[in-house]
């Protein structure tokens, strides 16, 4: 994993905020399943890390909560990156010993494992190829969705065991549901600051800062004009994005005000809300 696309001077997601049904099943899932830690626990609220230190995710169990909707914008999936393949070797492994179902797909960027929490709350599970074999056409990356070699992957392991997230495990992106991909870009590139680094046909966006693949994807797959789900829906409470400084962030909010979206601030955290209703927390 190449730690310059997740520090100064580049922008990134920090950490995702899920909504679920039943805390204690997810607590169980993250923890013996996906290999967080947690660093605080209450009733409604476990807050998850990989190195016991920073929150890379936070599940709550809303008031008078409801299953997954359909067709809706909000989350596809979000992506832990590992630091490298034979970690993903180990989670793999540990994964078809617990017989947990899986996807996956060589996207010559990266390798990647997907699932689904207890709620349909989309995973990615990643390593990145080293980016000077990426191959770039102007400012566009070439992916793909080809199958995974998962017995080259196994190969990587002697014989190690899996021991949880290793401790420089990080968010490496968020990919969403969207209504629409016109006033989106123009929100994430014009407001956010970020650049649209491939065109997946005329119904994926994948953006990103510093020339890395993705640290955003965006996606009409739940149809054009989905509507955002309702408060109560489990999925995607908020995300937030790391800006280089208190400079950046303030240019970022004027961009967006400037483009006619609010930002409010709540303490020293500021929020805003993309086309879609995805809500997104602006930070340090």
């Amino acid at each position: 994993m190449e730690q310059k696309f997740f520090q100064e001077p580049n922008s990134f997601v920090g950490h995702v905020n899920l909504k679920v049904q039943n805390l204690a099943r997810s607590v169980e899932f993250y923890q013996e399943i996906i290999g967080f830690q947690i660093l605080e626990k209450t009733e409604r609220k476990a807050v998850l890390s990989a190195d016991g230190k920073t929150t890379l995710l936070t599940i709550e169990q809303p008031d008078n909560v409801k299953p997954k909707q359909a067709n809706t914008s909000g989350l596809y999936h979000y992506a832990i990156l590992l630091p490298s393949r034979l970690d993903l070797a180990k989670i793999l492994k540990h994964f078809i010993q617990l017989n947990v179902r899986l996807g996956s797909s060589d996207h010559l960027v990266s390798e990647a494992l997907y699932l689904n929490d207890p709620d349909g709350n989309g995973i990615e599970i990643y390593i990145d190829r080293p980016s000077s074999t990426w191959v770039w056409d102007n400012d566009e990356v070439a992916m793909a969705v080809d199958p995974l070699d998962a017995q080259g992957i196994l190969a990587e392991l002697d014989d190690e065991s899996w021991d949880g997230l290793p401790a420089d495990t990080v968010m490496g992106h968020i990919h969403l549901h969207v209504s629409e991909l016109q006033k989106t870009e123009e929100f994430y590139s014009k407001g956010l600051g970020f650049n649209v680094v491939n065109r997946f046909g005329s119904q994926a966006l994948f953006i990103s800062t510093g020339s890395y693949h993705h640290h955003i994807g965006l996606n009409t797959w739940a149809g054009v004009g989905a509507p955002a789900a309702s408060e109560e829906s489990v999925g995607l409470k908020s995300f937030s994005l790391v800006y280089p400084g208190e400079q950046a962030r303030k240019k970022v909010v004027e961009q967006l005000q400037h483009l006619g979206y609010e930002v409010h601030q709540e303490n020293d955290v500021f929020v805003t809300k993309d086309p879609s209703e995805n809500c997104i927390e602006l930070a340090i």
